[in-house]
């Protein structure tokens, strides 16, 4: 297999993209979990039960989800950064700045064809995730909902490439693509 050199402009893309999805992941996991709005209303709720102050269950809802906005609202600009990565993304190619992956090429082994797809199928999942985030933000409101079901299935396409992408880095590193850590990182190969 043919050593693949990464540009620099390939590489601060590849790791601002990749720096954008580990955030917005942080995002969901906190949502998800420790800023669960259930899990801040508990708190509030066992906080005001020693100060003798009561709220519903809906008061204390409506109050957890404020207390954890700001938190969304940094999903919502990191979504927003990667609509920009990734435009300029698709522009590099046409500027001759990055290679457009073929998955059709006849010279391609099955393997490289594999990887192909896989990145294709990515960035066709990223578009639908950034189109609908962008709906629910910036769209009509009746569409928001539709929008949010189809934009909550996210978290699954981008674990599992995540998992793909590491497997396929670790293969790669320790049979026929060694320094391709190296490479991503730094632009050349480690002399070791």
């Amino acid at each position: 297999m043919k050593e693949v050199k990464y540009s620099k402009i390939y590489r601060i893309i590849h790791w601002a993209i990749a720096v954008s999805f580990v955030l917005l992941l942080l995002t969901i996991f906190l949502r998800l979990t420790w800023l669960n709005k259930f899990n801040v209303a508990a708190i509030i709720q066992e906080y005001l039960s020693d100060t003798d102050q009561i709220l519903t269950q809906e008061q204390l809802i409506v109050l957890a989800k404020k207390i954890r906005q700001p938190m969304w609202n940094w999903h919502i600009y990191i979504g927003y950064v990667l609509v920009g990565l990734f435009s300029i993304r698709f522009v590099l190619p046409a500027l001759g700045h990055m290679k457009f992956q073929n998955p059709f090429s006849n010279t391609l082994s099955l393997k490289e064809k594999f990887q192909k797809w896989i990145y294709i199928i990515f960035y066709v999942c990223v578009i639908i995730s950034l189109v609908t985030g962008l709906i629910i933000v910036l769209g009509p409101k009746d569409l928001k909902k539709p929008m949010e079901e189809i934009h909550i299935l996210s978290i699954y396409y981008l674990l599992a490439f995540i998992v793909i992408h590491f497997a396929g880095i670790l293969i790669a590193e320790f049979t026929d693509q060694k320094g391709i850590i190296s490479r991503i990182v730094s632009g050349t190969k480690d002399k070791n």
